[in-house]
């Protein structure tokens, strides 16, 4: 067996000093990384001799808090259930769409979708429109935003004898915006039992 020409060295076997000293490097890494950053990018050339300046904030989607929707609910209260943002209108402003119900303490309270906006100026958001009236009875599934249209699925009675813990129909509903108004589509024979 052939010696090692280099003898051995003492600091080749890891102590807890050494795992410490690394232990520290890497988190001095980490808080410096998070404090310098680099400047935005943007996608748009800049004329020579000219600097680009900061991008534009994106407006905020409206909230739900303090907004009245039009359920009556009696001694309980509406509750947002699920909601989506999207640019629905096309004006580079989101708006915001939510499915709301009466906060029933049993059975299947009925569904309402609203659409939320918010002023150009930032003010204060408005409901716009509403896409499911609770008086059509009808529990909202699959709930989408995407591509400036709003997509659910509704769960409803084929009549009134069917009690609300049973939905027994399906339809799937696309509602997009036409410049005037949300118009609402089915696929043909989409219904189903």
């Amino acid at each position: 067996m052939q010696q090692s020409a280099v003898p051995e060295l003492a600091h080749t076997h890891t102590r807890p000093i050494h795992w410490l000293a690394t232990a520290t490097a890497v988190a001095g890494v980490v808080a410096l990384s998070s404090v310098v950053q680099p400047g935005s990018a943007t996608a748009a050339q800049t004329a020579p001799g000219t600097t680009a300046g900061p991008a534009p904030a994106a407006a905020a989607p409206p909230g739900t808090t303090g907004i009245h929707f039009p359920l009556d609910c009696g001694p309980v209260k509406a509750v947002v259930v699920k909601k989506a943002t999207g640019d629905l209108d096309g004006d580079g402003r989101p708006e915001t769409v939510a499915v709301v119900h009466c906060d029933a303490p049993m059975g299947t309270p009925p569904d309402g979708v609203y659409v939320l906006t918010r002023p150009a100026d930032g003010g204060k958001p408005r409901l716009v429109a509403t896409l499911v009236q609770p008086k059509e009875r009808l529990t909202v599934t699959d709930f989408t935003v995407r591509a400036r249209a709003v997509s659910a699925t509704l769960l409803g009675y084929s009549s009134d004898s069917v009690p609300s813990c049973c939905p027994d129909t399906k339809t799937p509903a696309t509602w997009r915006w036409n410049g005037n108004a949300f118009l609402r589509s089915t696929p043909a024979g989409a219904h189903s039992v």
